[in-house]
């Protein structure tokens, strides 16, 4: 039956519970376990999709088409399986559907409250989601005292009781804060984050306590016993050079064994070889490139979440320190391309909207002209068209029908019908959700043999994920390819172009898709090691 290991965090935000969660979660499947990870995030949003990513970071996207929160993009780094929208949920959508079933007549004229009627949907959704799985790491959004997660905490309570407490673990994470003035490491935030939590009918088993310096024996003894847990289980977890380390520092001081041992879990002993590889990459690269990643979500890195950790990834499989110099689109505007010249390759990841654009074409232009290695992702495949039909085949005011419906050369367009793998048409228009036009989730695409992109896969027919409205407009297509361009990849329909690549130049490739969403340390992405590839020998032509 299925075991359930239950996350929460206390003190402040942001101290690493979905890092905390993957690692664990990395560490029980090398030991044999089929391992589910679950999200519940207690904003009333249905999801992060029309949340402005400097708020909330990155929107990461499943292959069933979900938009939901960053951490499903750790969980599918550490843990060698793809998650779906039943891996993610907000209190907007258990609230959606309770509020649908009372209009429906479900509960039968009851009065419907917060307990049971929300609680017990959410724990629907958490059984729902571990179904056919050894173990469940359930992790709740927020920080403990929060009044948006008590509902979720409510629930985790209950469903520990009804599946009992040798199948249920509560560990909580918890920040030791350094206070440089006194020369001490303060255990006070934990004792009244597990007070906190203890109030609500909540004893954590195991402690993970963030801290800058090692946490003393004594302190550990004063912990446990301030705290109600076993020494044991009061685990360290200290900053960390690389964040692929975390299942090794864990395992060291016994996690692993000590989840296992509460959960009644027989599993084989355990090989970290391929994390130990990846680290060992990541922290002795024999080279180095600078890369130029020209957005406009610059002050707010997590918005790029996964962007970084696959260039972190392409680094690794290909012994390369990759720095990243984070440039806003708009200061490209208005200071000129000054600060691209010593670039060894750029990158425009995607984006909404406007602002920037034109700061965005700057680089591409720049890097077009000056054969210097071009990725551009989503919007930046959809500028480097524009900027392409611009400056190369002639069509001086082409554009984005999304950034200017009054262009005369819609050469990006809202595309309002095309045929998915399944063979369904879909039907899009302006009128709709946000969500409703979408183009979401894993989707087939062909690409051309012998192209830099097939090259890069190996094969010419790939699954990547998109998360975008508007499309290449094919009526340019045949004017694009005279002047140059060349379209690499189609949908599997043929009909939405997928790709692009410059026939002349040395690696300038752009994609519809997000190829980050589905790169881990440990596999890297074949896209991101050729473009990394490609800096490299761009900077060596240099030498």
């Amino acid at each position: 039956m299925t075991k359930f290991i239950f996350v929460t965090g206390g003190v402040v935000s942001s101290l690493g519970k979905g890092i905390a969660s993957a690692s664990l979660g990395a560490l029980l499947e090398a030991r044999g376990q089929k391992v589910s990870m679950l999200k519940m995030d207690p904003y009333i949003n249905v999801d992060p999709g029309t949340m402005s990513p400097l708020q909330h970071g990155e929107v990461f996207v499943t292959d069933d088409g979900a938009e939901t929160d960053l951490d499903l993009g750790h969980y599918e780094r550490f843990v060698q399986r793809h998650f779906t929208r039943r891996n993610s949920f907000s209190t907007g959508q258990v609230y959606e559907t309770v509020i649908r079933n009372e209009r429906r007549g479900d509960y039968l004229g009851g009065t419907v409250q917060v307990i049971p009627h929300i609680t017990d949907e959410i724990k629907n959704r958490i059984q729902g989601a571990a179904a056919g799985y050894d173990v469940v790491l359930v992790e709740v959004g927020g920080t403990v005292g929060d009044i948006e997660s008590l509902p979720f905490l409510e629930a985790i309570r209950q469903l520990s009781i009804e599946v009992g407490r040798e199948r249920s673990l509560f560990m909580h994470l918890t920040l030791l804060p350094y206070i440089a003035a006194a020369g001490e490491v303060k255990t006070k935030p934990t004792q009244h984050s597990v007070k906190e939590l203890r109030s609500i009918g909540i004893q954590p088993d195991v402690l993970i306590c963030r801290s800058e310096l090692a946490l003393q024996a004594s302190e550990r003894r004063k912990i446990a016993l301030f705290t109600n847990v076993e020494e044991k289980a009061v685990i360290n977890s200290l900053d960390a050079k690389t964040i692929y380390s975390v299942p090794r520092m864990l395992h060291e001081q016994g996690l692993d064994d000590l989840v296992m041992k509460r959960l009644n879990i027989e599993a084989k002993s355990l090989d970290l070889s391929d994390w130990d590889a990846v680290v060992n990459a990541q922290l002795n690269p024999q080279k180095t490139v600078e890369i130029a990643m020209v957005g406009k979500y610059v002050d707010l890195t997590e918005a790029y979440k996964s962007v970084n950790e696959s260039l972190i990834h392409a680094g690794i499989h290909t012994n390369t320190r990759v720095n990243i110099s984070y440039i806003d689109a708009e200061s490209l505007e208005s200071l000129g391309i000054a600060v691209l010249r010593d670039k060894d390759a750029i990158l425009v990841p995607g984006g909404f909207g406007e602002r920037g654009v034109e700061g965005k074409m700057l680089a591409i232009r720049y890097a077009r002209e000056n054969n210097v290695p071009y990725l551009g992702i989503c919007l930046g495949m959809q500028m480097a068209v524009v900027e392409f039909a611009r400056h190369v085949a002639g069509l001086k005011d082409a554009h984005s029908s999304e950034l200017n419906e009054s262009t005369l050369h819609p050469v990006v367009a809202l595309i309002t019908e095309w045929t998915d793998e399944s063979g369904e048409k879909i039907q899009r228009n302006e009128n709709v959700d946000l969500g409703g036009t979408m183009r979401l989730g894993g989707q087939n695409c062909v690409i051309t043999e012998g192209s830099k992109i097939q090259q890069a896969y190996g094969k010419t027919v790939i699954r990547e994920r998109h998360r975008h409205r508007y499309e290449v407009n094919d009526g340019y297509v045949a004017k694009l390819e005279e002047a140059g361009l060349i379209i690499t990849g189609r949908s599997e329909d043929g009909n939405l172009v997928e790709t692009i690549e410059i026939a002349e130049h040395p690696w300038f490739v752009a994609c519809q898709f997000h190829p980050e969403f589905t790169s881990t340390p440990r596999n890297g992405h074949p896209l991101f090691t050729a473009f990394v590839q490609a800096a490299n020998i761009y900077k060596n032509k240099g030498v």
